[in-house]
């Protein structure tokens, strides 16, 4: 293998790693916002969107795409097995320091209570499951 050859590996090699460096360290997350598929709504889920756009939507974005204050929740990071509902639970009661974006930590909500944050979860649950994060 010629000198100019291993550098052209060493080359692609590299910027793999900072790739995949760049999604584990949080260098996603561009506040682009998505185009979300809006299913039928439970009862209990369209309660939550209307709570939702009240107390989330600021950051969030409608139907949970996303802005440039906060990420889309139709993302599968936010898939049920690695963000349990009770994660957003902790998040909307104690606040959340930035982890996986560079959108800056979420202040806690203490309007928000109990119940309105399970609601808010149920919408968030549906429309992921509508666009294929399970």
């Amino acid at each position: 293998m010629s000198n100019l050859s291993k550098y052209i590996v060493i080359a692609v090699l590299l910027g793999g790693v900072a790739i995949l460096f760049s999604k584990v360290v949080g260098g996603g997350g561009t506040g682009d916002a998505l185009t979300v598929k809006v299913p039928a709504l439970s009862a209990t889920a369209v309660e939550g969107e209307k709570l939702f756009n009240e107390n989330c939507a600021a950051c969030h974005g409608k139907n949970a795409a996303g802005t440039t204050q906060g990420p889309s929740f139709i993302d599968p990071i936010y898939r049920p097995n690695h963000h349990g509902d009770e994660a957003f639970g902790r998040a909307a009661r104690d606040g959340v320091r930035a982890h996986h974006w560079r959108f800056g930590n979420m202040p806690p909500r203490p309007e928000v209570s109990e119940q309105q944050i399970a609601k808010i979860v149920r919408y968030i649950r549906e429309l992921q499951q509508a666009n294929g994060i399970n």
